[in-house]
């Protein structure tokens, strides 16, 4: 943990009963042991209204993390006698997707109308949708918490329609793929419609600690208290089995999905199950997750399909429908990989292989959440850009104790690391703060 020049030492919340917060809010952790560990290391510097940088791997429980202390904030705020704002917004939280967005929101609203009072209300934001709701609900003096991605809310402030002059308590999470994602400068012009930097306290979560992360932290916070659970490199998730399977040809797979079905989930539909377990199984393609979901439901499976060509509300239909148990299946592409949090979801099984690592890691992330155990079956054919994945694939697989040996047949390249402005040009072995020595030639 790095904590700012001259701060005192922060002790971890090793129990949920230590930590200083409303009474009330103790009851959320019915059913949890302890607290994580990024949640007990980024607890206390939040509570006390310091700035903190939490860098964990997926599943490890960031959004109560930072849904805890906003909600403690507000409950606080709510019986001083503090100045008012014309607007009400007073949390506002920035992800890169529709599903994360809407998972954050759930969990921050049951907390906040199950436990608080009077109730807080939170509201998500999100494009594909009609705004008129969205609208309707930022008008009212309860919403007090803003969910969102980044480009419909700069839509909605830009328009007039969202008011973040009060917002005194920002959260951006998932930083590192808003940035894959190009949102950075969405992000600096949202954060110029809320209060200065001294006025706010401000919250980023991330799975790594790039320089580009590193450069939005710097701009974004004051003297922020840093967490780093494991390494700022991305790392699997501990919890998660993983298994890769080598293929000749691309028409194995079927037969090998299926094969690994008939012990993971039932073929025949059945009623809602929040505790069955589930598969998860991710292709890279729209069209793949089509074809592969139809694949299914004409051998008998109960299944749903999450794509980018779907419209929001049956995007969230399948999604429920997965959440809640009444399928066990679901074929998803990447825009899954982030948004998941489902503590059943038993296996992810990559019927193909995504377009980096990084997204590979994501993935099997999707089980072994809630401090449960999980596994990841992968099929690899060295297609394409599956090939020039193998080295890094093999070193995850070795760094997790888990056999690479499959994957010895193809090139063990590991890519160099690139700067997003220099490319491979770039040494971070280089003290860029360095001051420059003049030198002087003798005539």
């Amino acid at each position: 943990m790095n904590l700012p020049q001259g701060s005192g030492p922060i002790v971890p919340a090793m129990s949920f009963a230590s930590l200083k917060i409303p009474a009330a809010f103790q009851a959320a952790f019915k059913g949890f042991d302890k607290p994580t560990p990024v949640q007990a290391c980024t607890w206390p510097p939040a509570l006390e209204g310091r700035d903190v940088v939490g860098i964990a791997e997926t599943g490890s429980g960031k959004t109560l993390a930072f849904g805890i202390p906003a909600l403690a904030r507000l409950v606080s705020s709510s019986s001083s006698k503090a100045k008012k704002s014309k607007s009400s917004v007073r949390v506002l939280v920035l992800a890169p997707t529709r599903e994360l967005a809407v998972q954050s929101h759930d969990t921050l609203s049951h907390i906040g109308s199950t436990y608080c009072s009077p109730p807080i209300h939170s509201i998500a934001i999100y494009g594909g949708v009609d705004k008129i709701p969205q609208i309707k609900a930022l008008r009212s003096p309860d919403t007090k918490i803003v969910v969102g991605t980044p480009g419909r809310i700069l839509d909605l402030v830009s328009d007039g329609s969202c008011d973040l002059s009060g917002v005194e308590y920002l959260v951006l999470d998932e930083a590192d793929r808003m940035l894959d994602k190009g949102f950075e400068n969405d992000i600096r012009r949202i954060v110029e419609h809320i209060k200065p930097i001294e006025e706010r306290q401000t919250l980023m979560f991330s799975a790594t600690w790039p320089d580009a992360v590193r450069r939005l932290a710097a701009t974004f916070q004051k003297d922020p208290v840093r967490v780093t659970i494991g390494s700022d490199d991305l790392t699997a998730n501990a919890r998660v089995a993983q298994v890769v399977e080598v293929f000749d040809d691309d028409r194995e797979k079927d037969s090998r999905l299926f094969k690994h079905l008939q012990t993971l989930s039932p073929k025949k539909k059945h009623a809602s199950d929040p505790e069955s377990d589930r598969v998860l199984i991710f292709v890279l393609y729209k069209k793949e997750a089509t074809r592969v979901e139809a694949t299914l439901k004409r051998s008998g499976y109960s299944v749903e399909g999450l794509h980018g060509d779907m419209s929001q509300g049956a995007r969230l239909a399948a999604l429920q429908a997965f959440k809640d148990g009444t399928t066990r299946l679901l074929v998803a592409t990447d825009v899954a990989a982030r948004g998941l949090d489902i503590p059943n979801v038993a296996c992810v099984l990559n019927y193909s292989f995504p377009l980096t690592i990084e997204d590979y890691i994501h993935r099997i992330g999707r089980t072994g959440r809630g401090g449960k155990s999980g596994k990841s079956i992968t099929f690899f054919t060295g297609d394409k850009h599956e090939r020039a994945l193998a080295g890094e694939l093999a070193r995850v697989l070795r760094d997790g104790g888990f056999d690479s040996e499959p994957l010895q047949k193809f090139p063990m390249t590991i890519r160099k690391k690139t700067h997003s402005v220099y490319g491979a040009f770039f040494r971070d072995d280089v003290d860029m703060s360095a001051v420059p020595k003049k030198i002087t030639f003798d005539d």
